[in-house]
């Protein structure tokens, strides 16, 4: 199947009406649409808890991996040595994390979650399980799980050919 034909991807009540064309053959234009998709309704499901995908994102892995450098976490979600420390500073002011010196190599500071930071996390974990099952209610288990492989291989693969 070439680009142009592809079926149209806008949903059909688009007040602009507009075609989009090639784009509708791009895998990036549907991630990126599927994505604003997805992240809208996470924000809609997560307000009460003031809290980002990033942040999520972060917390989890603290949570599954205590006394974790920011740089090993910042690895983990792709984000530059910056933008994890602006993630974590802001789980820090909503006491969701600590970070401490590491005791076994000074220059390391270790992060840990906060009673606060495990208590919100299990109530985010309840939601974020009811958003997910909702969100891909258009899906079998099966297309779920079929996607969710397909995109770990798009994203290792970013991964690999990005690797210095």
């Amino acid at each position: 199947m070439t680009f142009t034909d592809q079926p149209d991807a806008l949903d059909s009540n688009d007040p602009e009406g507009l075609d989009p064309g090639w784009l509708t053959g791009l895998v990036g234009f549907h991630l990126r649409m599927a994505h604003v998709a997805l992240h809208r309704d996470f924000a809609l499901s997560t307000a009460r808890f003031d809290i980002t995908q990033k942040q999520l994102a972060a917390m989890e892995l603290i949570a599954r991996n205590p006394g974790a450098s920011q740089v090993d976490i910042a690895q983990v979600l792709s984000m530059d040595r910056a933008t994890m420390m602006g993630v974590i500073k802001r789980l820090m002011a909503k006491n969701l994390v600590e970070r401490k010196p590491s005791l076994t190599d000074r220059r390391r500071h270790e992060i840990r979650l906060t009673d606060q930071g495990r208590k919100v996390l299990a109530e985010v974990h309840e939601v974020i399980e009811k958003h997910e099952k909702e969100f891909c209610a258009v899906l079998s288990e099966d297309e779920c799980a079929s996607l969710i492989d397909m995109l770990t291989r798009l994203y290792r693969r970013g991964r690999q050919s990005a690797a210095p």
